[in-house]
């Protein structure tokens, strides 16, 4: 049974005006989004009555309609006539919208949520390699080596090497040949860029060193057709990636808990 009180809690930080200016159907519909992915509404809640949304909001029932539509197609909502509108459970979240993608990012990375990065990233990449090993023309190895120069050009910051880093795996997913892959590449880009940039070596030269040339051995073994190392280099590259990012979320996580 849902708990009444979850029912008519306004959804947190959501003024009806930003900046001055009323709020947009779309930053309604982050605000809301933004809520439910931050737990504000638990699975199996019930939003507030359309009412107070429109009092909240200040807008017609008509704009809000759509907005629980939008929302409703990205997984987050179901409603039901009599019962009202109900937070679905977050296995039925479609976490390849780039909206939720982007909203989930801007509350911030945790471990859990790493994980599932690093999970979908080792189901699609490895095999997108093997198939680029398999497909690739002259110039696309020709662009991915450019890519890999690019790596071992001085001076990068983290956002400049982690733009390599995406640069390089959305060719590699292009190279496949399969749309899929490559529509997959661009629903999580921004996911990916948020980890790249968040592990990008650049502090470390060593480090940097042996991430340029574990990249250097994808390209490598895709040049030569070997489907096998290429799926293998670029699992190595992605497990690497996890060990070092989650090392780094911990010692975060350490230092704030010690201040």
């Amino acid at each position: 049974m849902i708990v009444a009180q979850n029912r008519y809690r306004p959804i947190r930080a959501t003024a009806t005006r930003m900046g001055g200016a009323r709020m947009g159907q779309e930053q309604i519909v982050r605000a809301m989004g933004v809520s439910i992915l931050r737990g504000d509404y638990p699975e199996g809640a019930l939003l507030p009555a359309e009412g107070d949304l429109m009092a909240q909001f200040g807008i017609s029932r008509t704009v809000l309609r759509e907005v629980l539509k939008t929302l409703a197609a990205k997984g987050l909502v179901v409603s039901k006539t009599r019962v009202g509108t109900k937070v679905r459970n977050q296995v039925d979240w479609n976490m390849f919208d780039s909206d939720l993608l982007g909203w989930r990012l801007d509350l911030g990375m945790d471990l859990r949520f790493l994980n599932s990065l690093y999970e979908i990233r080792l189901a699609v990449e490895p095999a997108a390699c093997a198939l680029a090993a398999l497909r690739r023309n002259d110039e696309s190895v020709a662009r991915m080596r450019a890519l890999v120069d690019e790596f071992r050009q001085p001076g990068h910051t983290r956002l400049t090497f982690a733009e390599v880093d995406l640069a390089l795996h959305l060719e590699i997913a292009a190279a496949s040949g399969n749309p899929f892959m490559r529509s997959v590449g661009a629903i999580i880009e921004a996911a990916l860029m948020a980890s790249f940039v968040n592990s990008a070596p650049v502090e470390d030269i060593a480090r940097q060193q042996h991430s340029t040339e574990e990249h250097a051995a994808i390209v490598e073994a895709i040049a030569r057709r070997d489907a096998t190392g290429a799926a293998e280099a670029m699992t190595a590259v992605i497990e690497d990636g996890r060990r070092n990012r989650t090392a780094a979320m911990l010692a975060e996580t350490t230092d704030t808990q010690a201040n």
